[in-house]
């Protein structure tokens, strides 16, 4: 079983993203690490890019502030390597193929091996473009993570037949952010996801309450919030960790509950 599996191995996963670098990388491993001990069952760590097409304003804020301040790919790695002292649950990053392509993709996936990221989410990457890093990410055992948007329809078996890790589903159109409801029928989704595959499907975008998330780890297997957390970091900079990790536990102990 990969890592990534284990997360869901217990019942509804939470799933918190986070942009590393925002206000600075010290924060970013105190939220981390307020994260882990809240209750959130795998992580994901944003590689901040000039240009997040997948992103709405408030992501994309927390990248150009991350930028600003210096980060780089080589200093997340260092990060990394830090938080995995103490933070055993499954790491994932996000980013845009163009930062791993500019880092080269062997090294970029050799290097997630050696410090003990999971997985790896790229969202400007198309299901039939894959190959192009499927091979690195296999040979380093990190999982390439799926994505299927309301958009996939047909695809959506032969997206989950080959997916890895956990199958993110994407709740609606358009780019991320916090929304105040959720119309897409996400339950026929994860059905045709399901009969196709036996890896955990976790749904994301738009999701920021309580509520939401328990909705939608009631037809899914996790839920995954980014915006919401992002949010809080932008309110309360370098404070930010314990209102992270009471977050955390709020939505944690609600998708508990679905």
């Amino acid at each position: 079983m990969s890592n990534i599996r284990t997360a869901f191995a217990r019942g509804k996963a939470f799933i918190p993203f986070i942009t590393c670098g925002d206000p600075d990388l010290e924060t970013t491993a105190a939220v981390v690490r307020a994260a882990a001990e809240n209750g959130a069952d795998l992580i994901e760590l944003g590689i901040p890019f000039s240009d997040p097409t997948a992103e709405g304003p408030v992501i994309q804020g927390a990248n150009l502030r991350a930028l600003a301040g210096g980060v780089t790919t080589d200093k997340i790695f260092a990060l990394v390597r830090e938080l995995r002292r103490d933070v055993t649950v499954p790491l994932v990053f996000m980013t845009y193929a163009n930062v791993v392509f500019s880092y080269g993709a062997e090294r970029f996936l050799s290097a997630c091996a050696e410090i003990g990221v999971d997985g790896l989410i790229l969202p400007d990457l198309p299901f039939e473009e894959k190959e192009e890093f499927l091979p690195q990410c296999r040979a380093n055992g990190v999982d390439l993570i799926s994505l299927v948007a309301p958009t996939s329809e047909n695809r959506i078996a032969m997206i989950a037949r080959e997916a890895e890790g956990f199958l993110y589903i994407v709740s609606s159109l358009g780019v991320t952010g916090t929304r105040s409801e959720i119309k897409t029928d996400l339950a026929s989704i994860v059905r045709v996801a399901r009969a196709h595959t036996e890896i955990p499907c976790a749904i994301g975008f738009g999701i920021s309450t309580p509520e939401q998330a328990r909705a939608m780890a009631a037809v899914a297997d996790g839920a995954i919030v980014g915006s919401a957390i992002i949010k809080l970091l932008a309110h309360y900079g370098r404070d930010a960790a314990p209102h992270v990790g009471a977050y955390v536990k709020s939505m944690k102990d609600a998708v508990s509950r679905a």
